[in-house]
């Protein structure tokens, strides 16, 4: 079941919402219940088979996390290593099981060729949907109970937690501390009109960002990747193009889902962490970073680079944490040589920036305008650099992606000669201007805040801003709305 569909819109989000409420207003751990309840329907909609996988690792987490706990509070110097290594490993092989199994073998079947022995057989088990998501997110449950952090032990707020419908799918990555506090309080269950309001506007937001911007441009991304497929077809302008219109596509589906789900949450009283700040604003990679999937990049630094060592062993230790968090960062997203690639690149942007600042800026050779547009330049370029090994399907499309972009498949004639398009070339410059100055020069979408009115507050003219921002939030509702037949999974689903 989609956000962006008519059974998540106009059937399941007003049931369970009126339903949570109803209950809510009387028993707060009963209408916790149903959200959980309700959040296992959400999951189970896409697959069944799935659902035991998930029912088992929250009972083994929670009893792990328990346990745990229980230790860390009743030793000064805190739990013994060995059942956290456990609990963590466990977790760990079963996402490798089912994420990494068949690329590990895929890999040893090529030397195996090469020696004359015969192939290992492909496991092909299916990759059950947000695994990679509700594994980190347990795995940071499980660290800190072990620290003894963690103080709420009723399971249905565990399982909420982690089964919690808006960020079950595709995140963002939650840390215990920042909803089993508001799970634990009663005043979540009662209708919040404020709260509603702008989590409604918040997800109308994200709604229009995915089916306005991130499909569209996702249209025109496939045709140039596909045709990159073929050696020479593709030529420099077109290559360009191309690639960033992927940049756009997933910033504008993924920014757009983090959107939807922190609109839907915050209708419920819950405020999901912000996973976005306008990360196309970035004048370096360390600040690209900061703002690009935020829950992810935290979780990577708090629970790899930092017990790795972080920078606290010298600069050589500090580079060596820096790329093999970004390496595993890049393995993350999916068992492909093209992810681990692009960790690769980026980690090494990371290492080069950290040694550029370390010895000089660009505000002091080019004074602070100048060197943020040239830092804005060169951290966008090397952005899209990068993501040409995220999106391509193989190492074989992307060399030719970045031929065509340095110029050795022609840079003459239109960029989409011999393409089929799927809408007119006006549609799609247009599309591309909107999309590249709502990156660089809007706001970010929690700034909605100040345009929501109060539910039942009077027309006075202080106020007129905010309801003609609501009366826009409507509008972009039901052009999206127009716009549901047209819906397509969000990118994210498949990591």
């Amino acid at each position: 079941m989609l956000f962006n569909s008519y059974e998540f819109i106009f059937v399941f989000f007003p049931l369970v919402a009126l339903m949570f409420f109803a209950i809510g207003s009387r028993h707060a751990r009963l209408a916790a219940a149903w959200l959980g309840l309700a959040s296992l329907c959400f999951y189970g909609w896409w697959s069944v088979k799935a659902l035991p996988l998930l029912l088992g690792s929250i009972c083994f987490n929670y009893w792990a996390g328990i346990r745990l706990s229980r230790q860390a509070q009743a030793s000064p110097g805190g739990a013994p290593r060995a059942l956290m290594a456990f609990a963590v490993g466990m977790n760990l092989f079963v996402l490798a099981i089912f994420k990494y199994a068949d690329f590990f073998i895929d890999n040893v079947n090529v030397a195996l060729a090469a020696s004359g022995h015969p192939a290992l057989q492909r496991l092909g088990v299916a990759l059950p949907i947000g695994i990679s998501f509700y594994t980190f997110t347990q795995i940071a449950f499980l660290v800190d109970c072990w620290q003894g952090k963690v103080r709420e032990s009723r399971f249905v707020h565990y399982l909420l937690f982690v089964t919690y419908f808006p960020h079950l799918i595709a995140g963002p990555v939650l840390h215990h501390g920042q909803m089993m506090p508001q799970f634990a309080n009663p005043n979540t269950y009662r209708a919040d009109y404020r709260k509603m309001a702008l989590g409604l506007a918040t997800f109308c937001a994200g709604l229009g960002k995915k089916l306005l911007i991130a499909d569209p441009l996702g249209q025109y991304a496939d045709v140039i990747f596909t045709a990159a497929g073929h050696p020479g077809v593709v030529n420099t302008l077109g290559g360009w193009l191309g690639v960033m219109a992927y940049a756009f596509q997933i910033y504008f589906d993924f920014s757009g889902y983090s959107d939807m789900a922190i609109g839907l949450s915050l209708f419920f009283g819950v405020q999901l962490p912000i996973n976005f700040n306008s990360p196309y604003k970035a004048t370096s990679i360390i600040d690209f970073w900061r703002r690009w999937h935020i829950s992810l990049s935290t979780f990577l630094r708090d629970y790899l680079y930092v017990p790795l060592g972080g920078n606290r062993h010298g600069e050589a230790r500090r580079y060596f944490n820096l790329s093999a968090t970004m390496v595993l960062g890049g393995l993350w997203h999916g068992a492909s040589w093209n992810f681990v690639l692009w960790g690769t690149m980026h980690g090494a942007y990371l290492i080069v920036n950290h040694l550029w600042r370390g010895h000089t800026s660009l505000d002091a050779l080019l004074g602070e305008r100048a060197a943020r547009v040239v830092g804005w330049t060169i951290t966008f370029v090397c952005v899209l650099l990068a993501w040409v090994l995220f999106r391509s399907p193989n190492l074989d499309v992307a060399g030719e992606i970045y031929r065509a972009m340095l110029g050795f498949n022609g840079s003459s004639g239109s960029p989409f000669k011999d393409l089929t398009l799927p809408f007119r070339q006006s549609q799609f410059y247009q599309l591309f201007i909107a999309a590249f100055f709502i990156c660089v020069a809007l706001p970010n979408t929690q700034t909605l805040a100040r345009w929501v009115p109060r539910p039942f507050e009077g027309l006075r003219l202080a106020r007129f801003g905010h309801w003609v921002g609501a009366f826009a939030m409507g509008v972009l509702f039901m052009y999206s709305i127009s716009r549901l037949g047209q819906n397509s999974a969000f990118l994210y689903f498949q990591f």
